[in-house]
């Protein structure tokens, strides 16, 4: 069978050519007869606009920012931590340059690439427990609530999630308190304790909604979690994803009928996020305890590094940060105890 025939689509082809290049050369002649010269290909980028390497260079942590505000900006490779650094008498140490840490990855010592110690405005879930034992304690509790977010950065965006059995976000992102207090007075005292299921759906939230880049949750329960689908290892490891939020937990026991187990879920899930776990033995002393998260979140170093070894998805990293500096005795770093690469959702949501 005779091959198929392109010697009339070649001619085509050539005349389309032909006809074009005519049609550039004519346009070059009015655009100098009219005296403009033709742009080139390599344009140069107008004065008030950004070159290619000012654009990565955006990605990268910076303390500039318009009308006065902090901008945070990181590269795409970069992990950022944030951590508090008390001495041996619990005191947060508030003066130290990069030079006084080392950061460790899986044991690796690793280059910090950005470092910055101010006051970062944060993303913040403020959870709390609506179970039926709550009850009396909401007044109290609502009120040390509003006075963390009076105390915190007047630029933090904060929402507000109500747990039983089931978690419902009553307040999205906000700076307004009365909207706060509206919804933290939405109390339907009942049922049961979802904490991992409300903490996890928390997280998973900031991580898709929030537009700031430090993330905090503040946790508050009097019980231990008997209502969840997930599991205090589940409920770890989705706050242990990349970008996941510190959480402070508030522990309410004196009544729990198995307050050691409580306790030690609380404690777990501030330990491996880098924040701090309070159990107050009356209500009395809620509020001062939301004035200390507030100066925790406050005086915390943004430290920034470039992993030596490549990220793998799903891949579990160990994170150790010390400090050492002249005139302080022991010093002691409190941050993540590590992430997991890459994003995962949760499996639950706030409703």
């Amino acid at each position: 069978m005779p091959g198929r025939d392109i010697t009339r689509q070649r001619n085509r082809v050539w005349k389309l050519l032909l006809f074009l290049v005519f049609v550039a050369s004519a346009g070059r002649v009015c655009l100098l007869a009219a005296g403009q010269e033709p742009a080139s290909q390599e344009q140069k980028p107008a004065a008030n606009e950004p070159s290619s390497a000012e654009s990565q260079d955006d990605h990268k942590s910076s303390e500039s920012g318009q009308n006065g505000t902090f901008v945070f900006r990181k590269d795409v490779d970069e992990v950022m931590l944030h951590a508090t650094v008390v001495d041996d008498k619990q005191h947060i140490i508030t003066n130290l340059e990069r030079a006084a840490f080392t950061v460790f990855e899986d044991g690796k010592p690793q280059s910090i690439i950005s470092f910055h110690h101010v006051d970062i405005p944060v993303a913040m879930g403020i959870v709390i427990d609506n179970s039926g034992s709550m009850r009396e304690k909401r007044a109290k509790v609502n009120q040390a609530a509003l006075n963390l977010v009076r105390s915190s950065n007047p630029k933090d965006e904060v929402f507000i999630v109500n747990f039983n059995d089931e978690q419902y976000l009553d307040q999205d992102f906000t700076h307004d308190l009365r909207k706060m207090k509206e919804a933290l007075e939405k109390i339907d005292a009942r049922g049961g304790t979802a904490l991992y299921d409300a903490v996890v759906a928390s997280a998973d939230h900031l991580r898709q909604n929030a537009r700031l880049e430090k993330k905090v949750i503040f946790l508050v329960t009097d019980g231990e979690d008997n209502a969840s689908s997930e599991t205090l290892e589940q409920a770890i490891k989705q706050l242990q994803q990349e970008g996941g939020p510190s959480v402070y937990t508030l522990g309410l026991l004196g009544d729990e009928d198995h307050p050691k187990r409580a306790r030690k879920a609380l404690q777990i899930i501030a330990d491996h996020t880098g924040g701090i776990s309070f159990f107050p033995k009356t209500l009395d002393e809620v509020d001062a305890i939301s004035r200390t998260i507030a100066n925790d979140i406050r005086n915390q170093y943004a430290i920034g590094y470039k992993p030596t070894s490549p990220k793998k998805a799903g891949e579990f990293r160990q994170i150790k940060v010390e400090a050492k500096a002249k005139g302080h005795g022991k010093l002691v770093v409190r941050t993540k105890t590590g992430y997991y690469a890459g994003a995962v959702s949760a499996s639950s949501d706030t409703r």
